[in-house]
């Protein structure tokens, strides 16, 4: 029998209460979002004489008819998507095969590298940030996908993920498929790295969201207008005067600069809250 004391009249307050909370701060949350929004949609001459016009008719799409008046923006999109899709295809590679190896085989200082690499969880980007251009000059990769890429590819908490996940896989699985004479790689490959597709999910998302943000590097490295990334070369386009003077056309760029990172979002929701339910591997 269902529990009464759930359909009390003190517990149905109880839970319009937690609603009424859970509900103001979701607008809580949102109203940042929904001003930002509201800037892009107005005009900039009227946000001159005051952002509360944002409350008031009427709308207009010009801000974003601007951004795509330039050219380059699609030059600049087109190099955030190469570099955040490479970064994170070349992460998901190299982590997911270095987390199988350091939780699945067995070779010589295994727990020394391992530790090691979690070293790196510790090293801030910028202790290592001049010896990085040093050396990326040196082979003349700056300028180049390349260089905006690699130094994204190397996660200590990337592999950290993958192998303690791959520790939470029950090895009679590995034991079942040795019995019918899988070779290690199709063990890998077949068996065990479907069952990781949760964190691959949620590591995935991280790193596109990290690599479509990321503003330091890219910045060091893309000196040439046509190698500016998104947030380069949105940044590169503000005049002194933008705070004041186009206010509504920085948040039209601000809203379009996003949208990639909030469709990667939804489309990939279900495998992140799997994986933080653990409720990966049964």
């Amino acid at each position: 029998m269902a529990d009464r004391s759930a359909f009390s009249p003190e517990s149905l307050t109880e839970n319009r209460l937690l609603y009424w909370i859970a509900a103001g701060l979701a607008v809580v949350m949102l109203a940042p979002v929904i001003w930002i929004v509201g800037l892009s949609l107005k005009n900039n001459q009227e946000l001159m004489l005051g952002t509360e016009a944002v409350f008031r008719a009427p709308y207009t799409l010009k801000n974003y008819a601007d951004i795509f008046v330039n050219s380059q923006v699609f030059g600049w999109f087109l190099n955030s998507m190469i570099v955040a899709v490479g970064q994170t295809l070349g992460v998901l590679t190299l982590c997911s095969l270095a987390g199988y190896a350091f939780a699945r085989l067995e070779f010589p200082f295994r727990r020394t590298i391992f530790i090691l690499v979690l070293f790196g969880l510790a090293v801030p980007e910028q202790a290592v940030i001049i010896a990085r251009h040093q050396m990326f000059n040196w082979f003349g990769l700056h300028n180049t996908h390349i260089a905006l890429m690699l130094p994204g590819m190397s996660s200590a908490f990337g592999v950290f993920l993958m192998t303690q996940f791959f520790r939470a896989i029950p090895r009679e699985i590995d034991e079942a498929a040795m019995l019918d004479n899988t070779s290690q790689f199709r063990i890998f490959w077949k068996v065990l790295l479907p069952l990781t597709m949760p964190a691959q999910a949620t590591l995935g998302i991280f790193t596109f969201l990290l690599a479509w943000n990321d503003y330091w590097w890219p910045l060091i490295s893309a000196t040439k207008k046509e190698m500016f990334t998104l947030t380069i070369g949105i940044a590169s386009s503000q005049t002194n005067f933008a705070q004041s003077e186009g206010l509504g056309f920085l948040s039209a760029q601000a809203i379009f600069a996003s949208l990639p990172v909030v469709i990667v979002y939804i489309f990939f929701q279900r495998h992140i809250v799997t994986a933080v339910s653990g409720g990966a591997v049964k």
